[in-house]
């Protein structure tokens, strides 16, 4: 049986369409995919993302610890309420998961995970942390809200006690404000400025309610997945996975190389190919013929073939696009196999949008 948020009866009540997504009952769409999307792009949208695993990592050994779990680094985080996006490595660099990473205070951190993949990366983070002097502490019972889009971040500070929202209001990109039982990042997962937020149960349907009254939009998985495509934003288990190291699916820039001394799991593995030579790549993909670019389908360039890993149609910009792993050296107009047939296609430097402006940029300028 399907886990269930705790926003589940809410979801119903809203006409949801629920189904399946790594083992919750979570809403694909409130009626139009396309409004919810438009929403988020042009005001505000609310996404139910309780179904992600929040992870509390704390104790005398834990910035030694996250050191060696992740391939960022930590050490960046000088002051409490940084946050960073990083990946989680195997020994041989393939991405166990990408997760954000945030500080909290001294020894105090909080991770999240992806639904999909959490208990496997509590395994994984388990395992890892055997002989460090740190505690590992998952997170049940809390409601977790996207609200992401240009008018976002005002509209749920109005919603938010005494001078919490004012002083969320401050928050710089990728930081982090803990107030009691009320956590809220700026991050978000749409290629739009916005908040994520932590709530105990009962106040984060009391926060629900007030946004949809205040007519900010419920958003599902379908909006969700065609956002984060235009931002040109990975998806793990079709972007990347184990098999897939950073710097073969565009993530490379999350890998801390610096200082030398630092092991990472993974870092021996990453050296290897970095020297030897990364042999393909993640480029965005424009359709220029009919159809819908789907994940799985042959990509061929002049450089050799490649394949789509995300694909859809983009209702910003009204075309199809998609991500694909192809030769390191493509470029250019390339071919997309759909339905047994070649249809042209140019590779595009990702993100498609970024804050609601298009930022297509060809891979090369013979176009």
């Amino acid at each position: 049986m399907a886990r269930q948020t705790g926003l589940y009866d809410r979801h119903l009540a809203a006409n949801a369409r629920m189904v399946d997504f790594g083992g919750w009952d979570m809403p694909l769409h409130y009626g139009s995919q396309i409004a919810e999307h438009n929403a988020v792009r042009q005001a505000a949208g609310v996404f139910d993302v309780s179904h992600m695993q929040i992870v509390d990592v704390n104790g005398a050994g834990s910035t030694a610890y996250l050191q060696l779990l992740l391939a960022n680094d930590v050490g960046k985080l000088s002051e409490s309420g940084g946050g960073l996006y990083s990946c989680m490595l195997n020994r041989d660099g393939g991405i166990v998961d990408d997760l954000i990473v945030y500080h909290r205070s001294g020894d105090d951190y909080r991770i999240v995970v992806n639904a999909a993949t959490a208990d496997s990366d509590l395994e994984w983070i388990n395992q890892v942390a055997v002989d460090h002097d740190v505690r590992i502490e998952p997170c049940h019972a809390r409601i977790m809200l996207a609200v992401q889009g240009p008018q976002a971040r005002e509209r749920v500070a109005a919603h938010l006690p005494g001078s919490v929202g004012t002083n969320a209001l401050t928050l710089k990109p990728f930081h982090s404000l803990d107030s009691k039982d009320l956590f809220i990042a700026r991050t978000g997962y749409t290629g739009e400025d916005g908040w994520e937020l932590i709530l105990h149960r009962d106040r984060g349907v009391l926060l629900w309610d007030a946004l949809l009254n205040d007519g900010i939009v419920p958003c599902g998985l379908g909006a969700r997945d065609t956002l984060r495509l235009e931002a040109g934003l990975n998806l793990y288990s079709q972007d990347m996975d184990a098999s897939i190291t950073p710097l073969e699916c565009g993530l490379a820039w999350t890998v801390a190389w610096l200082p030398d001394g630092r092991e990472f799991i993974g870092r021996v593995a990453l050296e290897r190919q970095r020297d030897a030579g990364v042999t393909q790549k993640l480029v965005g993909l424009l359709l220029d013929d009919r159809g819908i670019m789907r994940a799985g389908q042959c990509v061929d360039t002049e450089s050799g073939s490649g394949i789509v890993t995300s694909g859809g149609f983009s209702p910003t910009l009204q075309a199809t696009v998609a991500l694909a792993r192809v030769p390191v050296d493509a470029s250019g107009r390339c071919t997309v196999e759909i339905r047994n047939s070649r249809r042209a296609a140019r590779m595009v430097c990702p993100p498609f949008v970024r804050c609601g402006q298009i930022q297509i940029k060809l891979e090369s300028s013979d176009d």
